[in-house]
């Protein structure tokens, strides 16, 4: 064990109790409170307040309470603004006023769902919906009837998207903007119609997603009202971010500002948190030089305070991302005594612990005053009553002992937090205590206790799949930082052998089912969405041809890698070499491959990746006859053809049929449709939107012909349009692309090329399922034959495992680099000819016609061979 820092301690009171109360609705049906969140503030942002209906007044109107209130809520202090609308409620019940007491339960139920109090936020709108339906027959008050009753919809939406019923939530959205609609209020169906877009991307309906956000940009562009426009087109950039189009966030954002610089000194408050909103997008674009001038710029525009605080604490924690020491170690100085001048609400508080996380990172001299830091936001957030902070607050307190070493601090504030998150529902921040819990226990040796902690934060994460895709930008979040770890140090854990005792099964299992579930994770957020439904298909009951599966999975310093033979029991191994060795000589290998000729040096990489994975299991896969070999693969290996391994005599596809999938749970694998083969073969071979020509798609294209019955889409007829209704319109099993692509990790960059423009994956999974409607026989094969993985990033094939899985076809056949050669079309033939052939699988097709490459002088280099991967189902 690391040598004990000194310590330090600051006393709270313990919690008597770790379970926390049951949860009123199950953490598998919530969406979440990040959700949640991120909802209630476009509900007080867009609609809220500026559209509360101004009632005709009576002689006892608690309207100060009411204002009060208001403020409360603006400025975060949501328990503080319970009270008083609680209090203004009482009175109005005494004066008989309905349509005042349906408005305060609306309220109501918004600050019970910012606080985490789903039961008293259901009983308050359900109230409220019952007072409206009763006062509805007053003539004199029609129109402040339909504006509440907009309002209690809007809210009731956001309560049943924290319940996991998004289905439910766009339906309640789609009636409110019907009723902000007749009652004439522009604001409010431009707010509602935000939510439909953000519960939209919840059902992985992106297309729609993205037309009604066209809808509201369209509306708030011709709207007169300066103020609305200039909010509103924030708050759709923002909205934009959070969906993961960058590129439109940014647009938008700029068109708001542009607005504001346009509409006087009567607006300048609006340009700092434009300028802030401007910054975030552009750090997430990874523009960092841009993200720290937005920083500046809203800083030096901000006449609030709390703005500024978060745009300098936002560029604090760019500049230690970006190493830029010296300016980190000036900036955070400046920052500290501003801590102290503003009010305590929770986004002061979530700038504590922003703060705090930023100077934990910073160096280990700022320990110290990170734990004051975080003292002082658990006591501000207790004075608020706000649990959901005052658990960040104290498990980023615990997260601090823990990296000094004082584990039973650490354990009892991890606790605490815990024990508030489970209190409240809080599953999205409860999995992160979970997972700390089982650090703390893990590094004193109890390893029992700290693998049961991994369980149950692994469990969780499963359950609160959505709110990890749109987690609060309140709190620093990096899926590679807060959620990937707790998959690969649980799996750590699981195959790590007790008393020199040999792995259970059990565990064996259990570590199969989190490297699965990681790869899902992944794809979530790859997609800024958790709508991949899992197919639960355990790989014994699985026909599958012969075939062994691998799970290969990356850890710090070592290379886990569990088998499955066909009716065995599962088999585990380890290679004794680091995850920076790994990805190095993975990135050599990728390299070499690519070459025109091949090296010596790629045959001695292409080994020892096959030691690696391969060599260990290999009598036991020739004692069991198998014949397909499929790779769950992780990390770096999903941008390496598994087919050019090497055995020292022989290329690993000169012995089986290889095949790679995201996982079993996901992609049930069911055998190829004998049915009769059609094929829909789009292509472009002239140069379009900047990308060059591809002349040999002509012979490509020709090819297929040759082999298959198909309709043909060339260069002009090859529009987006086009492909939907051929898609749409005719029984094809195969649809083969042969035009320009790339996959990257970024959805938004992920893309096939048609003649009228690029086709992101987004869309391409809405036009290729768009035939499900009309008939239900699946697209057995997509094929993406000139495609490539970007350059430089190294969790490209992400994007070709979401092509691979948003397609709704059974099987991809992609390329992961691309060549404009005759290779290309000899390929296509012969894989053609040998799909068509009885019991012939597709991993067998493609294994055939890459050894027809193979034997072949003039393309027996890997270059020519290696690209092509069989995504899904093998059979």
């Amino acid at each position: 064990m690391a040598k004990k820092q000194p310590g330090f301690f600051y006393r709270f009171t313990s919690c008597t109790s770790l379970k926390g109360r049951q949860n009123t609705y199950p953490t598998q049906q919530r969406w979440g409170f990040a959700k949640n969140l991120i909802l209630g503030m476009i509900l007080a942002f867009i609609l809220g307040f500026d559209q509360v209906v101004a009632l005709p007044p009576t002689p006892s109107s608690p309207s100060l309470l009411i204002q009060q209130g208001k403020e409360l809520y603006q400025a975060s202090r949501f328990a503080e603004a319970v009270t008083l609308w609680q209090q203004a409620l009482n009175s109005e019940k005494a004066q008989g006023n309905l349509l005042t007491q349906a408005m305060l339960l609306n309220h109501l139920s918004l600050a019970y769902q910012q606080l985490g109090q789903w039961q008293q936020a259901q009983e308050a709108i359900s109230s409220s919906l019952k007072l409206i339906q009763n006062s509805s027959r007053e003539a004199s008050h029609s129109i402040s009837t339909q504006l509440i009753f907009a309002q209690a919809l809007n809210t009731q939406g956001s309560l049943q998207l924290a319940q996991g019923q998004p289905e439910q939530a766009l339906h309640t959205w789609q009636q409110a903007t019907a009723a902000y609609t007749e009652a004439g209020s522009i604001p409010g169906k431009v707010g509602s119609l935000v939510n439909q877009a953000q519960a939209q991307q919840a059902l992985g309906l992106y297309l729609q997603a993205r037309k009604t956000l066209r809808a509201v940009e369209q509306a708030l562009s011709s709207q007169p009202d300066q103020q609305l426009k200039m909010t509103g087109l924030r708050s759709l950039g923002n909205i934009l971010r959070l969906v993961g189009d960058l590129n439109d966030s940014r647009r938008v954002l700029l068109q708001s500002l542009i607005v504001t610089q346009g509409a006087g000194s009567a607006f300048k408050q609006h340009l700092s948190p434009t300028f802030l909103s401007l910054g975030n997008t552009a750090r997430a674009q990874g523009d960092t030089q841009a993200a720290l001038t937005y920083y500046q710029q809203a800083v030096t525009t901000d006449l609030s305070g709390i703005t500024q605080l978060q745009a300098e604490i936002n560029q604090l924690s760019l500049l230690i991302e970006t190493q830029q020491q010296t300016q980190a170690e000036n900036l955070w100085k400046q920052i500290l005594p501003k801590l102290t001048e503003l009010s305590s609400s929770r986004v002061v508080i979530y700038a504590r612990i922003h703060f705090a996380q930023s100077l934990m990172k910073l160096g280990s001299g700022k320990k110290i005053e990170s734990a004051k830091i975080l003292a002082t936001a658990v006591q501000q957030a207790k004075s608020l009553g706000d649990q959901q902070a005052e658990s960040y607050a104290l498990g980023y307190l615990g997260r601090l002992y823990e990296k000094n070493q004082q584990w039973l601090q650490a354990q009892t504030l991890t606790q605490q937090a815990l024990q508030l998150a489970q209190a409240i529902n809080a599953s999205d921040i409860a999995y992160q205590w979970q997972w700390q819990l089982g650090r703390i226990l893990k590094a004193q040796g109890a390893i029992k206790p700290a693998t049961a902690a991994y369980q149950v934060a692994f469990t969780t994460l499963k359950s609160v799949r959505s709110d990890l895709v749109a987690i609060s930008s309140d709190i620093q979040f990096s899926f590679r930082e807060n959620v990937e770890p707790v998959y690969r140090e649980y799996v750590e854990l699981l195959l790590s052998p007790r008393e020199k005792t040999q792995l259970s099964q059990d565990n064996l299992k259990q570590a199969r089912q989190v490297i699965e579930s990681l790869q899902l994770a992944e794809l979530d957020n790859f997609f800024r969405s958790a709508c991949l439904q899992e197919q639960i298909v355990p790989v014994e009951q699985i026909e599958r041809s012969q075939a062994a599966v691998i799970y290969p999975i990356i850890l710090k310093d070592k290379l886990e890698v569990i088998v499955s033979l066909p009716q065995q029991e599962l088999r585990h191994y380890i290679a004794k070499v680091s995850q920076s060795q790994v990805e190095q000589v993975l990135e050599e290998l990728r390299q070499n491959l690519e070459k025109p000729y091949t090296t010596p040096e790629g045959k001695s990489l292409a080994q020892t990746v096959y030691s690696w994975l391969i060599r260990p299991v290999e009598a036991e896969l020739s004692q069991n006859q198998v014949k397909t070999l499929v790779f769950v693969l992780d990390g770096g290996l999903r941008n390496l053809p598994m087919a050019a391994l090497y055995d020292g005599k022989q290329y690993l596809v000169e012995k089986y049929s290889i095949a790679l999938t995201p996982g079993l749970e996901l992609l049930g694998p069911k055998p190829l449709n004998q049915t009769k083969l059609k094929t829909l073969v789009a292509g472009l071979t002239e140069a379009r939107h900047g990308f060059s020509s591809l002349p040999n798609v002509n012979d490509e294209v020709e090819a297929v012909k040759s082999e298959i019955p198909s309709q043909i889409l060339l260069n002009q007829t090859f529009t987006s349009s086009a492909l939907r209704q051929q898609v749409d319109t005719r029984p094809f099993s195969v649809v083969h692309l042969a035009t320009h692509g790339q996959f990257s990790s970024n959805a938004d960059e992920t893309f096939v090329l048609a003649w009228d423009k690029p086709v992101k994956v987004n869309e391409l999974k809405d036009l290729l399922q768009s035939r499900e409607l009309i008939r239900p026989e699946p697209i057995e094969l997509l094929v993406l034959s000139a495609c490539e993985t970007a350059a430089g990033d190294q969790r490209a094939a992400l994007g070709l495992a979401g092509i691979a899985v948003r397609s709704g076809a059974r099987s991809t056949l992609a390329s992961l680099w691309s060549l404009d050669d005759a290779s290309g079309a000899q390929l296509v033939s012969r894989f053609y000819h040998e799909l068509a052939k009885k019991n012939m699988t597709k991993a067998e097709a493609l294994r055939q016609a890459q050894l027809s490459l193979l034997q072949d002088p003039d393309y027996r280099h890997p270059i020519h061979w290696a690209p092509y991967v069989l995504l899904g189902n093998w059979l």
